[in-house]
């Protein structure tokens, strides 16, 4: 029984740390999203699509306004679908499939999902 219970601690206490680590690295993700989104060498998504971040300066209108994501894509997969190719659903898409053709890292993306997730 003791050793049940050392058991059970040390797995708590492992879980307990992993859950601080997850979180410090989830914001560290959504920063690196908004650098993507904002960046004119990498995404630069703010060319063409307004957001509602602080930080946004001349945003672009050709694109859908990232706005109720959450809403809009109820599930993130298929959000991230759209960023990887967005020609997938709508061959006559002037979005540039930003997986398909590697102008951003599967890393990327997951951060711009992230990023724009929240509003």
């Amino acid at each position: 029984m003791r050793k049940l219970i050392s058991t059970l601690a040390i797995t708590g206490l492992t879980l307990g740390v992993a859950g601080t680590a997850v979180a410090g690295s989830h914001g560290d993700m959504i920063k690196e999203g908004q650098d993507v989104y904002h960046g004119k060498s990498r995404g630069n998504c703010i060319a063409c699509h307004e957001i509602s971040d602080p930080i946004a300066n001349q945003a672009g209108n050709v694109g859908p306004m990232m706005i109720a994501m959450k809403a809009r894509y109820p599930n993130k997969a298929e959000l991230r679908a759209q960023i990887w190719d967005a020609t997938a659903k709508n061959p006559l898409s002037i979005m540039p499939p930003m997986g398909k053709h590697n102008i951003l890292t599967e890393d990327e993306i997951d951060a711009v999902v992230e990023y724009i997730y929240q509003y």
